[in-house]
C-alpha cells in the first residue's frame, strides 16, 4: 500500500535510489506495523516498485538505526545489488556510541544466529552464520567511545550483537544495551540525555557500491541525526570539563 510519507532522498537515477532513513522508521510492514513503513513510502514515490520483491529493498536497517540504504528500481538491478552484497563488494560503514572506553580497534569474527531461548534476540553462536565486523576507535569519552564499524557481512543486529559480545554495548540499545554507564560527576543535563536516549546510537554513515549499470564505484556519506549528534556534543563537553 502506497503512503505519502516524506523520504530523505540522497541520490536517485533510473536504476537506484539511495535513502537516508531516519530513526524510528520501520523498513518493512509486519505484525504491528502494517503501514507507515519505508516500503509504503517507496511505493508512493515510485509506484513501479510494486512489481519488485520487497519494493526493491535489498538490505535493511533496524527501526531505530538511522542512515543510508540503497533501493533497486529494476529487477535486473536488484539482482546485481544482491550479488554485490553476497560478494561483499558493497561497503557499509557505521558510527556507534558504545558504553565503556575501548582501548583500540580491531576485528570481531563471530558467527551470529537466533538466541536459543529468546527468539526476538540474536546472539553469537557456533550454530550461526559467519559475521565479521571491523571497528575503529574515533573518540574516547570518559565512560563511552565513538566507534566506526565496517561490515563484511550483514547479519541481523550484527553490530549491536558484536559490540555487546565485546562488552561495549551500543548506548540506548533496548535489547543488548545492558546497564547504562554514567560518567562520575556527570552534569544533570548529561545524565538526563543518556537516560532519555531510548534507541541504539547507531547510524549508517557511508555506503559505497559499484553502480549496477555504469560499473563505476559510487559513494555516499550522510551526517548523523540530530539526537545522536547532540549526545556526541554533550559527551565531548563533559570530557573537556573534567580534563581541565
Amino acid at each position: 500500500m502506497a503512503q505519502d510519507i516524506p523520504l530523505a532522498i540522497v541520490y536517485e537515477d533510473p536504476d537506484i535510489l539511495v535513502i537516508d532513513k531516519p530513526p524510528g522508521l520501520v523498513v518493512h510492514p509486519g505484525a504491528g506495523n502494517p503501514s507507515g513503513t519505508l516500503l509504503n513510502a517507496l511505493l508512493n514515490h515510485v509506484p513501479g516498485l510494486a512489481e519488485l520483491p520487497r519494493a526493491g529493498i535489498v538490505h535493511r536497517l533496524d527501526k531505530d538505526t538511522s542512515g543510508l540504504m540503497v533501493v533497486a528500481k529494476k529487477e535486473t538491478v536488484r539482482q546485481k545489488l544482491i550479488k554485490q552484497l553476497q560478494e561483499r563488494s558493497v561497503e557499509r560503514v557505521y558510527l556507534a556510541i558504545v558504553n565503556g572506553v575501548m582501548i583500540s580497534g580491531g576485528t570481531i569474527n563471530a558467527p551470529i544466529g537466533r538466541h536459543r531461548t529468546q527468539r526476538v534476540r540474536m546472539a553469537v553462536s557456533s550454530r550461526g552464520k559467519p559475521a565479521v565486523s571491523h571497528y575503529r576507535v574515533l573518540k574516547k569519552y570518559r565512560a563511552h567511545t565513538l566507534v566506526q564499524v565496517k561490515l563484511e557481512s550483514g547479519r541481523t543486529h550484527q553490530i549491536r550483537v558484536h559490540m555487546a559480545h565485546l562488552h561495549y554495548p551500543v548506548v540506548g540499545d533496548p535489547v543488548y544495551g545492558g546497564r547504562l554507564k554514567i560518567p562520575a560527576g556527570a552534569s544533570g543535563a548529561l545524565k538526563d540525555a543518556l537516560h532519555r536516549f531510548r534507541r541504539q546510537a547507531l547510524h549508517a554513515l557511508k555506503l559505497s557500491l559499484i553502480h549496477p549499470e555504469t560499473g563505476k564505484r559510487t559513494q555516499w556519506v550522510t551526517s548523523v541525526p540530530r539526537d545522536m549528534g547532540e549526545l556526541m556534543e554533550m559527551l565531548t563537553r563533559d570530557s573537556r570539563l573534567r580534563s581541565n
